[in-house]
């Protein structure tokens, strides 16, 4: 059996990610592809136990190693438990966020280094997507879309914070090789939607095309 494509969707905060996720269930679906969409911290009951405890405004004495360690957690389990066995399956996963947000954002962000890179070499057992779509967009431009009155633990902070994970986005995808489709999220959602579509019918049926 032919193993499922693995693809994980990354982005700052306000990139528009979870609108360009409903489209792109809305492909999968037009083109009866047979997917699981999941998301992290998160895709499991125990992710999900953990994103609450993560993103919760009431644990703002949180350290950082303590937040890198809980995102690993919830990965390794949701590696296990759910992704591999999908794709074993032939079936096709996409994720919203995997290791990249955690190397942004507590590798980056919060200035851990190195070690997030490690602890999740370990979380994820060398599963890494096929493909990842980085929507880019300036942080100050994200979080002007977002309402403040809904921001979670990781959206309160600063803008220095947004920008150091920006760019950290930015050094992974330079790192990242052929993996990463960066699309450029400052433009229309329409426009937007348009390009990723394009890609995923290369990823899917660019082959047949070709033939």
């Amino acid at each position: 059996m032919k193993r499922g494509i693995f693809i994980s969707i990354e982005g700052s905060d306000g990139s528009g990610k979870s609108t360009q996720l409903s489209y792109i269930k809305e492909y999968f679906r037009d083109h009866n592809l047979d997917a699981v969409f999941t998301r992290e911290p998160g895709g499991t009951a125990i992710g999900e136990k953990i994103r609450n405890i993560i993103l919760d405004n009431e644990n703002s004495e949180m350290f950082p190693l303590t937040e890198a360690m809980l995102y690993a957690a919830a990965r390794a389990q949701h590696v296990r438990e759910l992704i591999v066995p999908t794709l074993e399956k032939g079936r096709h996963v996409v994720c919203d966020r995997f290791v990249d947000s955690s190397i942004a954002y507590q590798g980056y962000g919060r200035e851990l280094g190195d070690c997030v890179g490690v602890i999740n070499g370990f979380a994820v057992g060398g599963r890494m997507p096929d493909f990842t779509f980085f929507l880019d967009l300036d942080p100050a431009v994200g979080r002007g879309r977002i309402s403040s009155a809904h921001f979670d633990r990781l959206e309160k902070e600063k803008l220095s914070f947004h920008q150091r994970v920006y760019e950290g986005y930015l050094k992974v995808m330079e790192e990242g090789g052929g993996r990463f489709i960066r699309i450029d999220a400052s433009k229309s959602v329409e426009e937007v939607r348009s390009e990723i579509y394009a890609h995923l019918d290369r990823i899917f049926f660019g082959e047949r095309e070709n033939g």
